[in-house]
């Protein structure tokens, strides 16, 4: 179906981000390491570190999206966006996210959809 304009957006912070020293500073919108001199003094997570971190940035702004367009959401076509390697996950990427009764929980809950 195609994503919405909001999760096209999200999609491409997180697919631009640097997250490979994310842990260790806190940092604008768009970090590029190789772009910048200071973080050469930085610690940075190993590659499958930072995939990791990546997919949970993912599924947090995913299980907010998912919970505003509870039909038309497709957390994998936003996973792949994001840049998350989808095959490595094989099929949990939706497992990422909160739901109950076939709905997705409001983000910050574990509530139901109704229980709002």
């Amino acid at each position: 179906m195609g994503l919405s304009r909001l999760a096209q957006e999200f999609a491409a912070e997180i697919k631009q981000h640097d997250w490979s020293d994310a842990p260790y500073r806190p940092d604008r919108a768009g970090h590029n390491r190789e772009r910048d001199d200071k973080s050469s003094k930085l610690p940075v997570l190993d590659p499958d570190e930072t995939e990791v971190l990546r997919l949970n940035v993912m599924w947090v702004t995913a299980q907010v999206l998912a919970h505003a367009d509870q039909t038309n959401f497709d957390v994998v076509e936003f996973a792949q966006a994001c840049g998350v390697n989808t095959q490595k996950w094989k099929g949990g990427i939706q497992q990422g996210l909160r739901t109950r009764n076939g709905r997705y929980v409001k983000p910050g809950t574990w509530a139901e959809l109704s229980d709002e």
